[in-house]
C-alpha cells in the first residue's frame, strides 16, 4: 500500500513539474512577447486593423487653344456578381427579371444571360464578370436593376471603378495629345502633351486612415484627411481643332489616294511657333486603315531630299559666293563626282539657267554644283551654316523619342570626298520634318527661329499657373538681304517653279517641293521606295502660317511620286481651308478696298440727292435705300413692298410735291 501511495506521489511531483515548466515557459514567452517582440505585433496588429488609403487627385483636363476638350478623365466601371451572397428566395424571385434588365443594356440575349446567372450559383461563384467599360449613367440604371438593388450583401453586386482617359475628338491627333501607355516590356512610356506635362496633369494623391470593421469593410478614423489630393492642373494647348479637323482629313484624303504607307503634317503659327495642327497617320497592312501610330513628324529622322536645297541657297547669298542672278549650266542634266552620278529629273537638264531658275526648278545639278564649286575647300564653312540653323541638333521639344538629327562633320571619319555634294541635294543628312518647318518657319518669319510650342499655358480653373510665350532659338539665322531674296525665289517655286500646279492668282503661297530616295542603301536597292514633301508658308507676302507634308511611300505604279504631286495638294487645301473657310479668322482684310458697283450706286444716289426737286423725282431703277432716303429728305412718307431696286411708283414723277404725301414703291 505504501509502495503504491509512494508511485502516486511521484506521479503527482512530476504532472507538477510539468505545469511549472509550462508556467515558466508561457511566463517567458508572455515576458517575450511583451518586452522583446511587444513593438512588432503591435505594429502588426495595427497594420491589420488600421491602414493608409491612397485618394486618387483628379486628374487635369488638356484643351485646345479654341476651348475643346482634347483629354479628360471619366469614371470607368466593372461589374461582378457574388452568386451565393443572395438568399435562395431573393434569387429566384429576381433572376429573370435581372436577366431581362441585364439584356437590355448590354445587348445581349436575357435567357443567355439567366442560364450563366443560374450557372454561377450552381457552382458557388464569388466573382463571375457581368460587364466591363460601364460609363457613369449605365452604372446608376444597372443599380437599380431587380436584385442588383438589394446592394452588395444581399443582392450580390460587386463594384470596381476605375479612372480611364478619354479623347473627345476622337483619334485625331491622337499621338500628340498623348497618354501614359506601357512598353512591350510593362514599362511605363509616357507619350504626347500627356506624357511631357504629366507633372501638372496629375497633381498630388492624398491619404486616409481607416480602421477595420466587420465584414471586411474599412472606416474612417476622422472626419480629416491625413493628407489632401491635389487635383492636377489643365494644359492648353497650342492645337486648333478646327485647323487640325482641316490637316487631318487633307492629309488621309491623298495617302487613300496615293495608298501610302505613312505621312504627316504640321501646321505652325508663324510669329510665336505654336502648333495649330499635327497629324501622323500610318497604314495598318491587314485592314488598310489609317491611324495615328507613331508621331512621324518629331521622331522619324530622315534625308529630306530637294527641301534641304534652302541651305543651300541661303548659304551662298549669306557668303556672297553667288548670287540669285549666278549662271551655271545643268550639263545635260548629269554631273559626276567621282565615279558617282548626280541627275536632274528631267532627262537632258535645262540648259544654261541661273541659280534661283535652278532652285525653282529643283535642278539636283545646278545646285550641287553651286555648292561643290564654292566650298570644296573649304566645307567646314559650308556646315557651319547648317550648325547655325540648328539642323544638328533636337529640338528639345521634352516629348520621349524625339528624332536625332545627323548632319557630316568634315571632322568625322566617315567624311569622304562625295559627302559635300550630296549634302548639297538632301542626301547624307538626316533631320526631323519638324526641324525643317521651323528652319522654313524661319525664313516667312524674317529671320527669327522659334522654336515649336505644343502647350500655351498652365491652368487652375481661371487661374493662370504657368504661360508659354515664344521660345527665340535664334533671332537672326542670316541677313535681311539674303531673306528677301530667299523669299522672293520660294514663291516663284509655287509660281513658275516645280510648284506651279499649286498656284492660284487668288491665294498666294511659297514654299519648296521635295522628291527623296529613301532606304537605296539597303538590301542591294531592293528597299527603296520615295518620301514625297512639300514645306513652305502662307500667305506668302505676310505669313501667318508655316505647313509641311511628309508622304512616305506613295504608290509609283502611275509614276507619279513627285513633291508637288502628292504633298502639295494636302498643303493647298489647308490654306486655302484656313482663310477661306475658317470661323477663327478674327481679321477683315481690304477695308479700304472700294467697290466698283458699290462706288456707282453711291455716286448716282449722291447726284440725285443734290438736286433741289420742286416735283415728285424718278426713281425708278434706284435701290430701295437711296430711294426711300431721297424721298423722305422731301418731306414724302414712304411705304415699301418688296426688296431690290424701284420697279413701280405710286406717284408719277413730274407731279408736284406735297409735304406728308405717302409714296408707295414697289420693289423687285
Amino acid at each position: 500500500m505504501a509502495v503504491d501511495d509512494k508511485n502516486i506521489s511521484y506521479r503527482v511531483y512530476l504532472v507538477a513539474f510539468f505545469i511549472f515548466l509550462m508556467a515558466a515557459a508561457i511566463a517567458v514567452k508572455l515576458t517575450n512577447i511583451q518586452w522583446v517582440e511587444g513593438d512588432y505585433y503591435r505594429k502588426l496588429a495595427k497594420e491589420r486593423t488600421v491602414r493608409n488609403f491612397v485618394i486618387p487627385a483628379n486628374k487635369g483636363n488638356i484643351y485646345s487653344a479654341d476651348g475643346s476638350l482634347l483629354a479628360t478623365s471619366i469614371p470607368n466601371y466593372e461589374i461582378r456578381f457574388d452568386a451565393i451572397a443572395p438568399k435562395t428566395d431573393d434569387f429566384e424571385k429576381n433572376v429573370k427579371q435581372l436577366a431581362d434588365s441585364l439584356g437590355k443594356l448590354l445587348h445581349k440575349s436575357s435567357d443567355a444571360l439567366e442560364k450563366e446567372l443560374r450557372i454561377a450559383r450552381a457552382n458557388k461563384s464569388r466573382y463571375l464578370l457581368i460587364a466591363k467599360g460601364l460609363s457613369y449613367t449605365d452604372y446608376v440604371a444597372l443599380k437599380k436593376f431587380p436584385l442588383f438593388q438589394l446592394g452588395p450583401y444581399k443582392g450580390g453586386i460587386i463594384v470596381e471603378q476605375e479612372t480611364v482617359r478619354e479623347h473627345p475628338i476622337g483619334k485625331i491627333a491622337e499621338r500628340t495629345i498623348g497618354y501614359i501607355g506601357r512598353d512591350v516590356y510593362g514599362h511605363i512610356n509616357p507619350v504626347g502633351v500627356e506624357g511631357a506635362y504629366s507633372k501638372y496633369l496629375n497633381g498630388k494623391d492624398g491619404r486616409i486612415l481607416k480602421q477595420k470593421i466587420a465584414k471586411g469593410q474599412w472606416k474612417p478614423i476622422s472626419d480629416v484627411n491625413q493628407v489632401e489630393p491635389q487635383d492636377g492642373y489643365d494644359v492648353i494647348s497650342t492645337i486648333d481643332v478646327y485647323i487640325q479637323d482641316i490637316a487631318h482629313h487633307a492629309l488621309l484624303k491623298q495617302l487613300e489616294e496615293y495608298q501610302a504607307d505613312h505621312g504627316c503634317v504640321v501646321v505652325m503659327e508663324t510669329k510665336t511657333g505654336y502648333i495649330k495642327a499635327i497629324s501622323n497617320l500610318g497604314r495598318n497592312e491587314e485592314t488598310g486603315m489609317y491611324s495615328e501610330r507613331l508621331n512621324y513628324a518629331i521622331r522619324e529622322s530622315h534625308e529630306p531630299g530637294s527641301t534641304f536645297k534652302l541651305v543651300d541657297l541661303m548659304a551662298l547669298l549669306e557668303d556672297k559666293l553667288a548670287d540669285t542672278s549666278s549662271v551655271f549650266d545643268s550639263k545635260g542634266g548629269e554631273v559626276k563626282y567621282f565615279g558617282r552620278s548626280v541627275r536632274d529629273s528631267k532627262k537632258g537638264g535645262y540648259g544654261k539657267i541661273s541659280l534661283a531658275r535652278g532652285f525653282e526648278l529643283s535642278s539636283n545639278t545646278v545646285m550641287v554644283q553651286a555648292v561643290y564649286e564654292n566650298y570644296k575647300s573649304n566645307p567646314t564653312q559650308f556646315v557651319n551654316h547648317i550648325n547655325s540653323y540648328g539642323l544638328n541638333k533636337k529640338l528639345g521639344l521634352g516629348f520621349n523619342g524625339e528624332g536625332r538629327p545627323y548632319i557630316p562633320q568634315p571632322s568625322d571619319k566617315n567624311w569622304s570626298r562625295v559627302t559635300l555634294p550630296w549634302m548639297a541635294f538632301g542626301y547624307n543628312v538626316s533631320v526631323t520634318p519638324l526641324q525643317t518647318l521651323t528652319f522654313y518657319n524661319a525664313v516667312a518669319n524674317n529671320g527669327e527661329m522659334v522654336k515649336p510650342l505644343f502647350v500655351s499655358e498652365i491652368k487652375e480653373w481661371n487661374t493662370s499657373i504657368k504661360k508659354f510665350d515664344k521660345i527665340v532659338l535664334n533671332p537672326k539665322i542670316c541677313s535681311q538681304e539674303t531673306i528677301d531674296k530667299v523669299k522672293a525665289v520660294l514663291e516663284n517655286v509655287v509660281k513658275k517653279g516645280t510648284g506651279a500646279k499649286l498656284y492660284s492668282k487668288d491665294f498666294s503661297m511659297a514654299g519648296k517641293t521635295g522628291t527623296a530616295q529613301v532606304n537605296y542603301a539597303k538590301a542591294g536597292g531592293a528597299e527603296k521606295y520615295y518620301s514625297s514633301s512639300f514645306v513652305g508658308y502662307f500667305p506668302a507676302d505676310q505669313p501667318k502660317y508655316s505647313c509641311i507634308v511628309v508622304v512616305h511611300r506613295p504608290n509609283t505604279a502611275k509614276n507619279n511620286y513627285y513633291g508637288a504631286d502628292v504633298a502639295g495638294p494636302v498643303f493647298k487645301r489647308i490654306a486655302q481651308k484656313i482663310f477661306t473657310d475658317s470661323p477663327t479668322t478674327n481679321e477683315i482684310k481690304n477695308l479700304n478696298r472700294k467697290i466698283q458697283k458699290q462706288e456707282g450706286n453711291y455716286d448716282s444716289y449722291f447726284v440725285k440727292a443734290q438736286k433741289k426737286f420742286k416735283s415728285i423725282p424718278n426713281v425708278k431703277g434706284m435701290p430701295g435705300m437711296d430711294a426711300v432716303a431721297l424721298l423722305e429728305n422731301l418731306g414724302l412718307r414712304v411705304r415699301v413692298v418688296g426688296m431690290g431696286k424701284v420697279k413701280k411708283q405710286s406717284l408719277t414723277a413730274g407731279e408736284s410735291l406735297a409735304k406728308n404725301a405717302t409714296i408707295v414703291l414697289e420693289l423687285s
